[in-house]
């Protein structure tokens, strides 16, 4: 019996990327003059991460940073998304730069161009200097300078040779699970605290963009927001109020500021009511979106819940290592909806990726064929929505490496390349493979 398969060939010129961040990989956490972090305080405070890891060492990327884009030259990717430590070219996150910090990105970058890869610059990946944090950090609105002061510095010296920058990553994630549920760094638990930096967020995000548009007006700016698909766990009244006060508070609140130049209404019942002139600094012109997304959330009433009152209800299967639900056909739909509801923007698909535990072995290969079905079946939906009409221009692995995931420490493993947290060496996965041939052939036989 023969399966039939469908051939998917993604548009020429479609990049093919990884991603990573600073924190997650770079170690050296206070070697060449490097301040410190909200997350190196964070990592190092107890019982905030699993098993007490901290990115102390990470990857130690900053030391072998060669050996990482030797790998991802064979790999065959055309772009590479990294972030920039601002403690580690700021160390009080405002002040005299650390030129010791700036030389290593100023090597990374001539690295990855000698490699024919492009560098795709975030100003930030929520490593905050700690000095800033200690006089308030994004709760206070002169952050809102001190960021763009920052990407200004960033922009004169990586400028003449990055042409794409993002601005933030994730800045719901920043604010919500760093300020309200204090599973990130710093680990406030504080509603108004978060909606204070969830709109100073955006401020500087504006600010910044603006900061490098005067700079350099060929820049092509974006910026990153993680998109969940939120569905009614029932047709129930209650329910679908419920998820839609979710999707707001998840989803639109970092989008429609973007795009709409205002908070949606559940901003307002939380007593958001900002001036105009920061609406109108928030909705600046970008040249591209990036969108992260992992899973879809399955949301019912909760009448305890403040503001919401909604709940994500756990679904069973499948689901990865992380107890995220896998669930593709979300990617399908959080692109079309941007193209339907926003003005069809050039979108990326800047993080899509999955934690399994990978089977090693005796030979030493990494069998994982649960992460190359993931990532097959989330590109065979991204091709879907081009052939929809969504301007999509390009898809990125989360990651190149196993890393620090954050509260979770070492205990997921994202990567195409595995990390011997022990020796430090990376020992390429069978989704190495399988991507470097997806992005030779930009496309695949999908069955």
């Amino acid at each position: 019996m023969r399966v039939s398969s469908e051939r998917i060939h993604f548009p020429h010129g479609f990049l093919w990327g990884v991603a990573s961040s600073a924190y997650q990989i770079e170690g050296a956490w206070n070697e060449d003059g490097k301040g410190e972090s909200i997350w190196d305080r964070f990592s190092r405070t107890s019982g905030k991460i699993k098993n007490g890891d901290t990115g102390n060492i990470a990857c130690d990327h900053y030391h072998r940073y060669p050996e990482d884009v030797a790998l991802m030259k064979e790999l065959g990717v055309k772009a590479y998304r990294f972030s920039v430590s601002w403690p580690r070219v700021l160390p009080k996150g405002k002040g005299n730069a650390n030129n010791a910090g700036l030389n290593f990105y100023r090597r990374l970058v001539d690295e990855l161009l000698q490699a024919g890869i492009e560098p795709w610059v975030c100003l930030y990946h929520w490593d905050l200097p700690q000095a800033l944090q200690n006089e308030g950090g994004w709760a206070k609105r002169n952050i809102v300078q001190h960021f763009a002061d920052y990407a200004k510095l960033m922009a004169g010296e990586l400028g003449d040779k990055v042409r794409r920058w993002i601005i933030l990553n994730e800045p719901r994630c920043i604010a919500w699970l760093g300020h309200l549920y204090g599973i990130h760094a710093p680990g406030a638990k504080n509603l108004e605290l978060a909606l204070k930096v969830s709109h100073h967020l955006q401020l500087a995000q504006g600010k910044a963009i603006q900061t490098l548009r005067d700079f350099d007006e060929n820049f092509q700016i974006g910026t990153v927001v993680d998109l969940n698909a939120v569905h009614s766990i029932s047709d129930e009244e209650n329910d679908r109020e419920a998820a839609g006060n979710f999707d707001q508070f998840s989803n639109r609140w970092f989008i429609d500021p973007i795009f709409r130049g205002e908070y949606p209404p559940l901003a307002r019942e939380a007593g958001i009511r900002p001036e105009q002139e920061d609406m109108d600094l928030i909705k600046q012109p970008l040249d591209f979106l990036g969108v992260n997304y992992y899973t879809r959330l399955l949301v019912a009433y909760n009448p305890s819940s403040p503001l919401m009152q909604a709940k994500v209800v756990q679904k069973k299967t499948p689901i990865t290592e992380k107890g995220w639900e896998i669930y593709p056909n979300g990617l399908c739909e959080t692109l079309t909806r941007l193209r339907k509801e926003y003005g069809n923007p050039l979108l990326y698909v800047t993080e899509n990726g999955v934690a399994f535990e990978d089977n090693v072995t005796k030979g030493g290969q990494i069998q994982d064929d649960d992460r190359i079905a993931f990532l097959r079946d989330h590109i065979a939906a991204a091709y879907r929505t081009i052939k929809e009409g969504a301007r999509l221009g390009g898809y990125f692995v989360w990651t190149l490496a196993d890393n620090f995931e954050w509260a979770d420490g070492y205990s997921m493993r994202f990567g195409l390349v595995r990390t011997n947290y022990e020796t430090l060496e990376r020992t390429p996965k069978k989704s190495f493979y399988w991507y470097k041939q997806v992005i030779a052939n930009n496309g695949f036989a999908c069955p």
